[in-house]
């Protein structure tokens, strides 16, 4: 087991955070407007707002942008499998796929009150 002295430690956590949040910026490269526009073909289901309008449907809204990108594109490649996902997403670009995620994290959410509060 290595040991180091503090300002090394801290130093090597801070490069690795740095590392982390540019590959998460990297990631985060859509564009919510023509995500917006794509995601008319995904309202049935999660609606603009993000929302399952279906049981079976998840809530995607405010969902960070490099996980949905992941589960799009795992969808896409067979990795994740879901019978309605797998009639919409093979039709989709990865630029199509980055501007869904963009869309959909961008949308805020917040909690309202709980009841029997």
């Amino acid at each position: 087991m290595e040991i180091r002295a503090p300002g090394k430690r801290i130093a090597a956590c801070i490069a690795g955070a740095g590392f982390l949040l540019a590959t998460v910026h990297a990631s985060a490269a859509g564009d919510v407007k023509a995500g917006r526009a794509k995601a008319i073909m995904c309202q049935t289901c999660h609606g603009l707002d993000g929302l399952s309008k279906i049981p079976d449907a998840p809530n995607i809204a405010g969902q960070p942008e490099p996980y949905l990108v992941e589960q799009l594109k795992a969808y896409k490649s067979g990795a994740r499998k879901n019978e309605m996902m797998s009639v919409v997403v093979p039709n989709l670009s990865d630029a199509d796929i980055e501007n869904l995620a963009a869309y959909y994290s961008a949308i805020e959410i917040s909690a309202g009150k709980l009841p029997g509060g």
